[in-house]
């Protein structure tokens, strides 16, 4: 049985999201946030990550 994707609850959540807001994807900011930390912990081991592309000065910054 093959090994579960670390990041497929992730992709599966920005999947939902997008789906809910209309693929309106700054309203999916935070989920999309949550897949570029997964991909970057777990990327060569995550079939989920192989097309997202997670260019680092993208991520959005925590608003004050």
């Amino acid at each position: 049985m093959p090994a579960k994707d670390p990041c497929k609850k992730q992709a599966c959540a920005i999947q939902a999201c997008l789906q809910a807001n209309k693929y309106v994807e700054s309203m999916c900011a935070d989920v999309i946030d949550d897949m570029r930390r997964c991909c970057r912990i777990y990327g060569a081991n995550s079939l989920c990550c192989s097309g997202f592309k997670d260019p680092e000065h993208t991520e959005r910054k925590p608003s004050t």
